[in-house]
């Protein structure tokens, strides 16, 4: 069976967007491989053992165009209202807290967070299958 280790995003300022990843979510370099034209940063937290990897390419100049295939990261928290308050004051910009019930059953509450470079990261209040 199939066990998930990684996501991998490609970023643009290194400096940047760990210190995004190390605000928002509390997730620390744990490793580091420095290659002679790139770089793969791997970040994780005690929460789970999944990591993110950041890819620097070191030649690279220009923002990533992400098309139209990227979704989104999803991460779970305990108190969806703190975090959303929390992301605020540390000027990350969240978006509004939303309540997903399509026929009026609960599915989950969220919000949007969007990186240095433009990735979408759903936080999700931690409950049903959203673990």
């Amino acid at each position: 069976m199939a066990k998930t280790i990684h996501s991998m995003i490609r970023v643009l300022d290194e400096a940047r967007s760990i210190a995004f990843y190390e605000t928002a979510f509390g997730l620390n370099v744990v490793d580091r491989l420095d290659f002679s034209s790139f770089t793969l940063i791997y970040m994780s937290n005690s929460e789970s053992r999944f990591e993110l990897e950041l890819t620097v390419n070191k030649d690279r100049t220009e923002p990533y165009d992400q098309g139209d295939g990227y979704g989104h990261l999803a991460v779970s928290v305990d108190d969806l209202d703190g975090e959303h308050a929390r992301f605020e004051a540390a000027g990350l910009n969240p978006r509004k807290l939303v309540e997903f019930a399509p026929d009026g059953k609960l599915v989950g509450r969220f919000f949007f967070v969007a990186d240095p470079d433009g990735y979408e990261i759903e936080v999700l209040e931690r409950s049903g299958r959203f673990q």
